[in-house]
């Protein structure tokens, strides 16, 4: 059975999460090194939480084969010291675990080592490095040859109003443990931007998703809603097109999303609300 007994009272920083040796993943996810923590007991942990700005315990489940259970996330141990952790995530699905693991790992330093041995903080030490880098240049590169070939954008499209006429709002994940257990990755995975027209030229509603290209330029892609039988998808998409290509594009200034630094090609979802009077 796995034991924290000999590192109990340590609070560890994640510095590090990785897959292949990288940070993100070709989808543009960015594997964000977020845990900070201490084990309490054998049957506890603190886990701190960025909202609460404060530990809260979790219950610990220990099992075996370095296997253990917190936070609604199964684990299994590889490394443990005073100085550092390093975790495997691994994946649950229905009453299985998959033991073969997802190959991500969590490096974790303790704040004394972090202070004192390596002389820096945890904000440095979770900085994105040259591997990184050159493969976020790659993603980027293939990104700007095809729309197809977009990705995620760590820092979004941003959409601004030219008119006081046209609101423009992002919608943001709430962080919160029962409902998406402080993972607000969508925010930058799939961007929400609710847009409202006011003194169009009719009432409606349109959904539709957009790429965003690395000048700010936008191409229609897919309408956000099913369709059944019959031609109404194709008049759905003449009209929601024509609003992109007229109200978005004449009055809405678009500044494409990047990753690392780098502009590039993005996908986002446009919910556009049009108001006669």
């Amino acid at each position: 059975m796995l034991s924290f007994k000999n590192v109990e009272g340590i609070t560890y920083t994640e510095v590090r999460r990785q897959q292949k040796g990288l940070s993100f993943n070709e989808y543009g996810y960015h594997l964000l090194p977020e845990w900070k923590l201490r084990f309490v007991s054998s049957d506890s942990v603190a886990l701190y939480s960025p909202v609460k700005k404060q530990f809260l315990n979790f219950p610990l489940s220990c099992g075996i084969d370095s296997i253990f259970n917190t936070n609604r996330s199964f684990l299994r141990m590889k490394h443990m010291s005073k100085d550092s952790l390093i975790f495997e995530l691994l994946e649950a699905k229905d009453d299985s675990l998959d033991l073969k693991g997802t190959k991500v790992y969590m490096l974790f330093y303790a704040d004394n080592y972090i202070k004192n041995v390596l002389h820096t903080n945890a904000a440095i030490l979770q900085h994105s490095n040259r591997k990184d880098s050159l493969f976020i240049k790659g993603l980027v590169k293939r990104a700007d040859s095809s729309l197809i070939n977009a990705f995620a954008a760590l820092n979004p499209a941003q959409l601004t109003s030219t008119r006081s006429s046209i609101t423009v709002k992002k919608e943001k994940t709430v962080a919160d443990f029962l409902l998406n257990n402080y993972n607000t990755s969508d925010d930058y995975m799939s961007p929400k931007y609710h847009i409202t027209i006011n003194k169009a030229y009719s009432d409606f509603n349109y959904s539709f998703s957009a790429y965003v290209d690395k000048e700010g330029k936008l191409f229609y892609n897919t309408p956000l809603i099913p369709f059944g039988e019959g031609g109404y998808k194709q008049q759905y998409v003449r009209f929601s097109k024509a609003i992109m290509n007229t109200y978005l594009k004449l009055y809405v200034k678009v500044r494409p999303g990047q990753t690392l630094g780098m502009p590039h090609t993005s996908l986002i979802n446009l919910y556009v609300h049009g108001k006669k009077s």
